[in-house]
């Protein structure tokens, strides 16, 4: 298999990462913690001018027309530089519904004018969360945790069990009760009550919308934690190449080199298992899945303990959350509680296989 990104890719990559290497400043992210405000709405700004939020919606609704593999690469460019934007539940959602039937929901999506969420998960394990028809409409009943930027959304994609099947549905944030969740990165997450919310038979998007969105949100969380990683690699390399111990650079220490490696390893394994999953999407192969909780293990498991590495190899400085190593490993933590845990990711593999 060729993991080498087409042309398209790689134009839409140096894009990305030229734009958010000169937007994310270490300056500018501090002042956005200190401002408190949800997301950076410059920045969100500066992407959607960019062409990167429409990149992936049809050409009709303002967009490249591209797919799953130009989606992982925005995503992982975020990752890398931790840009402070609703880019991940956002294009989730905009993907689904580009594909599903809820394609006039996305006007100015691409331009920036909105916010867009998803509901996937929820208390304990498994889909709990109802939907019955009632005359020309449905009501939800449950509960989702976890869900990115509901109050900034302009809408929430929620799944939920009906009779014959699982749907996803349209969800005004004015229509739920809301209840803030903390979060590793400092971005708003919140616990979402469905308790008789109606809404009407056009909220259900058309069949098949739960598998494009899990697909997407495990895509975009493993792109995610994929571009973290890498630039958790590359400023561990250097500090260990300056930081002197005993009058030599920690470099030249064996152990020092050995677990540097096991870094390397730990995000070449999770790269190839993204790009694998992220191309079995976009192709549209059965084994989508599968190979994406693979990739979502990775995230959960190696990768987190190679960031505990990362950690170590700086000594204290690791552990100061001035420093940048705190914001990936912050970043790298909240991704992988998004994607459940490394337990469920070994549950969804041994299921899909079985």
């Amino acid at each position: 298999m060729d993991f080498d990104l087409d042309e398209n890719a790689r134009e839409l990559q140096g894009l990305a990462a030229g734009l958010l290497e000169r937007e994310v400043t270490t300056e500018r992210l501090e002042a956005h913690e200190r401002s408190g405000a949800p997301y950076d709405t410059a920045l969100w700004k500066a992407l959607a001018d960019a062409g990167l939020l429409g990149a992936c919606l049809p050409e009709e609704l303002g967009g490249a027309g591209l797919g799953a593999v130009e989606f992982a690469v925005v995503l992982r460019e975020v990752g890398a530089r931790v840009a402070p934007v609703p880019a991940y539940a956002s294009l989730v959602a905009a993907m689904t519904l580009a594909r599903h039937g809820g394609a006039e929901r996305l006007a100015g999506f691409a331009d920036g004018g909105s916010v867009l969420s998803v509901a996937f998960r929820e208390p304990g394990t498994g889909l709990t969360t109802t939907a019955r028809r009632d005359g020309d409409a449905y009501v939800l009943d449950g509960i989702k945790t976890f869900v990115p930027y509901a109050g900034q959304a302009d809408l929430i994609l929620v799944p939920a069990r009906l009779v014959d099947g699982i749907g996803v549905f349209l969800v005004e944030p004015g229509q739920a009760t809301f209840a803030p969740q903390p979060s590793a990165t400092g971005e708003p997450l919140s616990r979402i009550g469905l308790e008789g919310v109606r809404v009407g038979a056009d909220a259900l998007l058309d069949a098949g919308a739960y598998g494009t969105l899990t697909g997407y949100a495990t895509a975009g969380a493993v792109a995610i934690v994929s571009g973290v990683l890498d630039a958790a690699l590359t400023l561990t390399t250097e500090h260990v190449k300056t930081r002197e111990q005993f009058d030599r650079p920690l470099a030249e220490f064996q152990a020092v080199t050995m677990q540097i490696g096991d870094v390397y390893i730990a995000k070449r394994a999770l790269d190839v298992a993204v790009w694998a999953g992220v191309w079995r999407l976009a192709v549209g192969y059965d084994d989508a899945a599968e190979v994406l909780a693979v990739a979502a293990y990775n995230a959960c498991d190696p990768a987190l303990k190679a960031f505990y590495t990362c950690q170590h190899l700086h000594g204290g400085l690791g552990l100061d959350v001035t420093y940048p190593l705190h914001r990936y490993f912050a970043w790298a933590k909240h991704h992988a509680h998004l994607l459940g845990g490394a337990e469920a990711q070994l549950d969804a593999i041994g299921a899909l296989v079985a």
